[in-house]
């Protein structure tokens, strides 16, 4: 076990001029900001629901930019806490080349970019599916995650009208892997622990369009 490192704290607030100017100090640096990483307490901490912290035109800057960062990483989706900011924002987009047998086991279809506020995700069904999955805060893990297969989303657009949609398949993955970072929930509270690869490990013994290998060599979800 290695000896934990001490670093300075990390200060972050929840009130409205403290967001805004978080989100102000972003968006004038001149650079991408970091992905924060497990630990942060950010992303262990329930955001607050946006209510007008920012102007229209700061919103739509700070969407830019996290849209920016998530494509630089690259990912499918970031949430406003992955920045550092505890506010109910994140952008979602999944328009990345697959292998057909892959898109297909795991029905994944090409998702066009938006962004929602305050979203809140709902099960349609019974029906759930186990795949792997990552988390650009929780840099060069994967693990196995059972989410429901299809769910309705009720969110507002940044310009403030509300939303409900549907989604499933690997949409629904996404949809609920960013609503719960915002509610301060990370994949790994919902993984099958002994699921857990490194990306190198994944690549090496795991990646195939399925989970079977992986399930019989690693002893998760066991049958019956």
């Amino acid at each position: 076990m290695s000896e934990p490192s001490r670093e300075p704290e990390s200060n972050f607030s929840t009130d409205p001029q403290g967001i805004r100017d978080a989100v102000l100090a972003l968006l004038d640096a001149g650079t991408l900001p970091p992905i924060v990483q497990a630990g942060h307490p950010a992303l262990r901490q329930p955001a607050v629901e946006f209510d007008g912290q920012l102007s229209g035109p700061e919103l739509e800057r700070f969407i830019d930019l996290m849209r920016t960062v998530m494509h630089e990483a690259p990912g499918v989706g970031l949430a406003a806490p992955q920045l550092g900011i505890p506010l109910q924002v994140a952008v979602l987009e999944d328009l990345y080349p697959l292998d057909p047998e892959v898109a297909a086991a795991r029905n994944r279809q090409p998702l066009e970019f938006f962004a929602v506020l305050n979203p809140m995700y709902r099960a349609v069904g019974t029906e759930t599916a186990a795949f792997y999955e990552g988390c650009l805060s929780l840099n060069g893990l994967q693990a196995v995650v059972i989410r429901p297969a299809k769910v309705e989303l009720d969110f507002r657009t940044p310009d403030g009208r509300a939303m409900q949609r549907t989604f499933e398949g690997w949409q629904a993955r996404i949809v609920q892997h960013e609503t719960d970072h915002l509610a301060g929930t990370l994949y790994i509270d919902k993984a099958e622990l002994r699921s857990l690869s490194t990306n190198s490990e994944y690549a090496a013994r795991w990646a195939e369009p399925g989970i079977g290998k992986a399930r019989e060599g690693l002893g998760f979800l066991p049958g019956p």
